[in-house]
């Protein structure tokens, strides 16, 4: 094969994610139910993740000015991606041992030398996993949809059992519809058109004020610029995959819509809490239950999947075919800006309430071309001014914004990758230009949120997983006291 057939240009967005300001990493906890067999391990990982293109390939530069990057094929040395640290397990708490682990692993840029994965093997049994293991890529290689499906990919090459596939929708009726019907729905499509193009339109026009000028009120969690640099902690918590969907039935809304709601309540209740503390020594504030400013602008940035299908795509059988991976594996994803604390006061004591505004605001995002425009902004940047320009841009909306919402669906069944069962999937950033990011992940019958927070703005993200988990707990007596379940 010639060099120029071996080499695979990266994408824009994978160019745009090397600049010093968008240079990210994700890192996955992979929770197991049994103690890792590394030799049984590191045989998997060759009969499996190395013959995907990606995980075998460096991304070497072409025009370092103009920011042009390729893939090239090479050879992997496995020691060199598994890495088996040599632990005391007199330590206090194994628990916060395997957050400290991340933290500090989160530091270290990756070595652009070598394809850009590496496994961290910790055999110490935690109160949620028998073991942990940490996948640390960077995200130039894929997004979560492309990773979650390597890994049920994976998990389908080393057992017998047929790949868990996630199906949704309803089956389309084959009713001709009659005069009455067809006006109707002309009527609706031509409402729904100028609808998106409509609010397509204000988001664009809010991204460049956002770009330009408009900023987030100075919160807790609010960074501000260099925040990509600052330390991180990475913390998660489990809750049961049935209590998600008991409010999505009863409400009659989407499983993204409750994660939503409930990620802005716990919110809510953190805020309240820290603004609480600030004002405690001010007696005209100690009996007020709301210590929230007014006019509190914050905003989410949110991931869309750009994929012609929004499930997770079955990559068993097109691993080693780098040419069919094409419009399925990498980076396909576009942002959309989600303004949040924006519920009368009557309304921010009402669980309910986050819930229904949530699926108010997603429900529009639907219907705007924002997060495609987005897309295809940093592509034309890239390609025409470098990935410098794509990443100045997209800094300045991040910088400007507060946090990150990202909602990944993993496997309806249990799974188990590189030979060893697989209790929970916890999927989180580093590098990111937030000082908080909140990761939702679905796996079989658990929901995980999952939280990376700047140790310095937030000193106690545990209590931010508590407030959230608290805050499903309030949705669920709220419905029940309604006599809604």
């Amino acid at each position: 094969m010639s060099q120029e057939e071996e080499d695979q240009p990266a994408s824009p967005l994978a160019r745009m994610l090397q600049a010093p300001t968008i240079n990210l990493c994700v890192l996955t906890v992979l929770g197991f139910k049994t103690t890792i067999d590394v030799n049984l391990f590191k045989q998997e990982l060759q009969l499996t993740l190395l013959k995907h293109p990606r995980f075998s390939s460096v991304l070497i530069s072409k025009n370092r000015k103009r920011g042009e990057f390729s893939w090239k094929r090479t050879k992997v040395d496995i020691e060199n991606h598994v890495i088996v640290p040599d632990l005391d397990y007199n330590m206090e708490s194994h628990d916060e041992f395997v957050e400290d682990f991340m933290s500090e692993t989160s530091k270290y840029d990756m070595d652009m030398t070598r394809p850009l994965w590496e496994f961290y093997i910790l055999n110490v049994k935690t109160s949620k996993a028998n073991s942990t293991i940490i996948l640390k890529t960077h995200h130039s290689m894929g997004d979560g949809v492309s990773l979650i499906s390597l890994l049920i990919a994976c998990a389908n090459k080393t057992s017998e059992l047929n790949l868990p596939t996630i199906v949704s929708g309803k089956k389309k009726t084959s009713n001709i519809p009659n005069n009455g019907m067809m006006i109707t729905r002309l009527i609706t499509n031509c409402w729904t058109k100028f609808l998106i193009y409509f609010n397509t339109l204000v988001d664009l026009l809010w991204i460049l004020a956002t770009i330009m000028f408009l900023k987030d009120t100075k919160t807790p969690i609010k960074g501000e610029r260099g925040v990509e640099l600052s330390p991180k902690r990475f913390v998660h918590r489990i809750v049961n995959f049935d209590d998600i969907k008991l409010v999505k039935t009863t409400m009659n809304v989407s499983v993204n819509d409750v994660a939503t709601g409930v990620a802005e309540a716990g919110l809510t209740r953190y805020l309240k809490m820290r603004y609480g503390q600030q004002s405690k020594n001010e007696a005209e504030h100690v009996k007020t239950t709301n210590h929230l400013p007014k006019n509190l602008r914050l905003t989410s940035i949110v991931c869309f999947n750009l994929r012609p299908s929004p499930f997770i795509e079955d990559l068993a059988d097109i691993m080693e075919n780098e040419e069919k991976l094409k419009g399925r594996w990498g980076n396909m994803i576009g942002l959309a800006h989600l303004p949040l604390m924006t519920m009368p006061l009557q309304d921010i004591n009402d669980p309910l309430a986050y819930i229904r505004r949530a699926k108010a605001a997603m429900d529009r995002k639907k219907l705007s071309f924002e997060h495609i425009c987005f897309a295809m902004l940093v592509t034309m940047l890239t390609k025409f001014f470098g990935m410098k320009s794509a990443a100045a841009m997209t800094s300045r909306i991040l910088w400007n914004t507060t946090l990150l919402f990202s909602n990944m669906m993993g496997p309806p069944k249990e799974i188990a990758p590189f030979g060893h069962p697989l209790c929970y999937i916890a999927p989180t950033l580093t590098g990111f230009p937030q000082a908080l990011v909140v990761h939702f992940q679905s796996y079989a019958d658990k929901f995980i949120f999952s939280i990376a927070a700047d140790e310095k703005l937030i000193p106690n993200p545990h209590q931010l997983c508590d407030d959230m988990v608290q805050s499903l707990e309030d949705v669920k007596d709220a419905l029940i006291k309604r006599e809604c379940v």
